[in-house]
């Protein structure tokens, strides 16, 4: 009769302090992201940690202390570069010694979400857009008491930490760009009510003026950030007396929408028209030609936001952090041909 092998020994935090050349309390500081150890002494630890392909015991460090080691990750469905966001997160929670819990939030589940997560005694929360501008879930959080970062907010609440990037500057650099192609009539599609997309709005305004080109409402259209907008929004531009060389959309998702009807239309792209987006989304490289964007970094933004939620709470006003975004110029806009 064969009998089941027993799983494998775990190692033990003496056999890596051992193997690091510390001692055992260094080893349990570095686990639990104290920042009394020096920068040599923590990468000796965790290369002997990954070597003996040590795990701290999540259970007997609850035990031990106040803190659950667990953080909480809310996302909605509709939101495309998830799967960036949550790479980084559980990478940098990983690194901490922190388990990671994945939550989706439909419409209406803002309070069943809020109250598991409070029992769970989870020690900071992370929350995606659309979500961080969605009152009914920081409104559950905030009655919970527990500690949330939100990354590219809205103006919901300001009170919390937070992680975005300059959508203002990042907008009036697109916009600059197409100019620099050669561009003056610049059409430009909006997001609807969000802040970020008011940003988006004033930064492509912001270029214009600084190029000076008078500003024209005509070249204006608003989307929702949705691909049929953003392709209804294009029929309304490229339907007019004056045409728009160049459409700076709010999105990537309106991005593609301004493609679909320009095909439609008759337009060749970029020979007829170029056509920018925002956000960099991974289909954003699955379109032909490849759609010219800024890449919002939401892997790093996550990280920065695990980092927010590992620093010690005290009195001081919230942190609102700006990570860099980068303008990714691919094959959907060109130089202004002669003649248009």
């Amino acid at each position: 009769m064969s009998r089941t092998a027993p799983p494998p020994r775990r190692p033990t935090i003496k056999e890596v302090a051992k193997l690091a050349g510390v001692s055992f309390k260094t080893v349990a500081r570095v686990v639990n992201n104290e920042a009394s150890v020096g920068p040599e002494r923590r990468e000796a630890v965790q290369k002997a940690m990954a070597m003996l392909n040590y795990a701290p015991n999540i259970s007997a460090r609850q035990l031990a202390g106040n803190r659950s080691y667990l953080m909480a990750l809310l996302f909605d469905i509709g939101l495309d570069n998830f799967a960036r966001a949550q790479t980084g997160a559980i990478r940098r929670c990983r690194e901490a010694g922190y388990q990671l819990i994945v939550e989706e939030v439909p419409a209406g589940s803002e309070t069943e979400v809020a109250s598991r997560l409070y029992n769970s005694r989870v020690d900071g929360v992370i929350v995606l857009p659309p979500l961080s501008f969605h009152p009914p879930l920081l409104a559950a959080l905030r009655e919970r008491g527990l500690r949330y970062v939100l990354i590219t907010p809205d103006a919901g609440d300001p009170a919390a930490p937070s992680v975005g990037l300059d959508d203002r500057l990042a907008a009036e650099q697109m916009t600059t760009f197409l100019i620099g192609l050669g561009h003056r009539d610049v059409g430009f599609i909006s997001g609807g009510r969000h802040l970020a997309s008011t940003y988006r709005r004033v930064g492509y305004r912001d270029a214009l003026q600084k190029a000076g080109i008078a500003w024209r409402s005509e070249l204006e259209a608003e989307g929702d950030f949705t691909f049929r907008s953003g392709e209804a929004a294009a029929r309304q531009l490229l339907g007019q007396a004056v045409l728009p060389t160049a459409i700076f959309a709010a999105n990537d998702g309106m991005a593609l929408g301004v493609m679909a009807a320009a095909a439609r239309l008759g337009f060749q792209i970029p020979e007829d028209l170029s056509v920018a987006g925002f956000d960099d989304m991974p289909y954003a490289r699955l379109v032909w030609p490849e759609l010219t964007t800024i890449r919002r970094p939401l892997r790093e933004m996550a990280v920065a936001a695990v980092e927010l939620l590992l620093a010690p709470e005290d009195n001081k006003p919230p942190e609102h952090l700006l990570v860099d975004f980068k303008l990714i110029e691919r094959g959907s806009a060109a130089v202004k041909g002669p003649g248009k």
